[in-house]
């Protein structure tokens, strides 16, 4: 029998709570969903939002909450997962995700009317729609996308996400500011016909395709008004289904239908209001009293209720949550000090008795249901790979924590600093915060503080390092090893914990240029067993996503990135 914990005394005011958490990116850059504007205002400006639910003159207008203020909407400096949501809806790459009848998401041709490729896979040959269109009015050109691709990489941008197109031909020399933006392998051969040659084949490609971060933006609007051009409606031009009307701060962002999408017959609601919000309970209440038609945030301690009660619906995601130790910062710049944190973490009973919201304890770092070509019988990534932490026996775990602290030269926590950990208002990430207060006190007898900050605040804190501690999480961009792998690259941008080791980027280069499916797999297994071996990183659970819907309402789909689709949403 499990033996009880001394840290639940600590902090059980929060014990039959559940998670709600979901980066981007990170995806904050995370893919997370970054749920924090500034909480007093939540309640009212909910209070204000009127959902519609049944036809009216004025057609289908629908409010959500996804998240609260995001940082920005710009589809090349993005990096969270909120921000990508609402980008989607408003922008639209060589291919996009549509619902596949099911309630999931499908890949299928976009901006791209077709498209050819070599026989080794290396060069891809677009041919764009001829009714492709701007919110203005103005036509979609090859050259939109050479311009944005190219911004994309340009240092002097700074994209966090610049490497996520490192598969085309000098993107990584240029990322590295030894070549030109102009020698990226993408071209217009016309107006009609893009040209990208990648470095090798790469199979997620085409994924990459319909990635919000690739998703062309105007030159001449972005010249002409800069970093702002994306915080306004009035310079806001997108080629989307959805085009802004109105971004008020802290308050709601408002899309409409616009006029110049090619497919109007599967556009659904006529305007969708994003409200940004960050108090669950304020979300909860809202869309009880018919405001909103949707939310994926709710109270943590009403969840276990919810699902039973058949009010929630559960989403397959690939992502991680994981926490960050800074690998540059006295004590975590020692690994054994990394371990012994990361084994201090009873997941299974943090997963199976406090959180209780369908996730699975995280025993390495990609998570399960990503794609292993290597894998036998269907068996994903993390089924090939195994544990490296075992789940199913805690007392060791913590008795190998103590030996590994001791090690680095503080037995039974003696001489070990006070350190802090930082995590962004969320109720669900303090009750994570404090469990793994109360488990590193009772196991290791180290003391953490725990700082609370807003999404904005926190994101340039754990981006700078200004952190020793923070939580972190990860959705897929792509459902491929290397879009978690990636972030553990040096010199990634979203790379919070700055670990560093040659070996480590030595195996991911030469997974992104070797041919075999399954050697390219086995090189990318041994990666994340170096990454896992020095607890870079420590994984505590991996994802499911939820959310609750308008029951009168139909067509919302749902991507295994972590997304939402409101596009083509239809009264029942």
């Amino acid at each position: 029998m499990r033996k009880m914990k001394k840290f639940l005394a600590l902090s059980l005011s929060v014990s039959m709570l559940a998670a709600s958490l979901v980066a981007c990116t990170s995806k904050e850059a995370e893919t997370e969903s970054g749920t924090n504007a500034a909480t007093e205002a939540a309640s009212t400006e909910a209070a204000g939002t009127e959902a519609t639910t049944e036809g009216t003159e004025e057609g289908l207008n629908i409010a959500v909450s996804i998240g609260s203020e995001p940082s920005t909407i710009d589809p090349t400096l993005n990096t969270s997962s909120d921000g990508g949501m609402m980008i989607e809806h408003m922008f639209e790459g060589l291919l996009k995700r549509v619902n596949d009848g099911q309630g999931g998401a499908e890949l299928v041709l976009g901006q791209a009317a077709s498209y050819e490729v070599n026989e080794e896979e290396t060069v891809y040959t677009f041919t764009l729609r001829d009714d492709a269109m701007w919110s203005d009015g103005q036509k979609v050109v090859a050259g939109d996308f050479v311009y944005t691709w190219q911004r994309l990489v340009d240092p002097e941008t700074a994209s966090d996400y610049n490497k996520i197109i490192q598969m085309v031909k000098n993107a990584k020399a240029i990322t590295e500011g030894e070549m030109d933006v102009t020698e990226l392998g993408i071209v217009a051969l016309d107006e009609s016909t893009l040209e990208i040659t990648l470095e090798s084949p790469t199979s997620y490609f085409l994924q990459i395709c319909a990635f919000a971060t690739t998703y062309p933006v105007r030159q001449d609007i972005i010249e002409e008004h800069g970093d702002q051009w994306s915080r306004k409606a009035e310079t806001y031009v997108s080629n989307g289904m959805y085009t802004l009307e109105s971004w008020t701060h802290n308050s709601a962002i408002k899309v409409v239908a616009s006029e110049y999408y090619y497919d109007q017959d599967i556009v659904g609601p006529d305007s969708i209001e994003f409200v940004l919000m960050d108090d669950q309970n304020a979300m909860l209440a809202a869309f009880r009293s018919g405001e909103l038609d949707f939310i994926k945030d709710m109270p943590a301690d009403e969840i276990p209720t919810l699902i039973e009660n058949g009010e929630i619906k559960l989403w397959d995601m690939l992502g991680t949550y994981y926490i960050s130790f800074n690998n540059e910062v006295a004590p975590f710049d020692n690994p054994l000090v990394r371990e012994a944190f990361s084994l201090a973490i009873d997941r299974d009973y943090l997963i199976n008795e406090v959180l209780r919201g369908g996730q699975a304890p995280a025993a390495g770092f990609v998570p399960s249901g990503i794609y292993d070509a290597a894998g036998l019988a269907g068996d994903d990534f993390r089924t090939v790979g195994g544990d490296y932490i075992d789940l199913n026996d805690t007392e060791a775990n913590e008795e190998r924590a103590r030996e590994l602290l001791a090690e680095a030269g503080y037995p039974n926590g003696e001489g070990f600093p006070t350190v802090e950990y930082i995590y962004n208002t969320n109720d669900s990430h303090r009750v994570i915060g404090e469990m793994f207060q109360g488990m590193l006190k009772d196991v290791l007898n180290v003391d953490i503080t725990l700082s609370n900050q807003d999404w904005s605040v926190f994101l340039v804190e754990r981006k700078e390092g200004n952190y020793v501690i923070a939580r972190n999480g990860w959705i897929a961009d792509y459902n491929d090893p290397t879009s978690f792998l990636d972030l553990a690259y040096s010199t990634n941008g979203n790379n919070d914990g700055n670990y560093s080791n040659p070996a480590y980027d030595a195996l991911m280069d030469e997974a992104k240029v070797t041919l075999d499916v399954e050697k390219r797999m086995e090189i990318l297994h041994k990666a994340e067993d170096l990454l896992m071996s020095e607890a870079g990183v420590a994984p505590v659970y991996f994802y499911t996503d939820k959310s609750m819907f308008n029951d009168a309402l139909d067509g919302l789909y749902h991507s295994v990135e972590g997304h939402y689709y409101f596009g083509e949403i239809k009264l029942k």
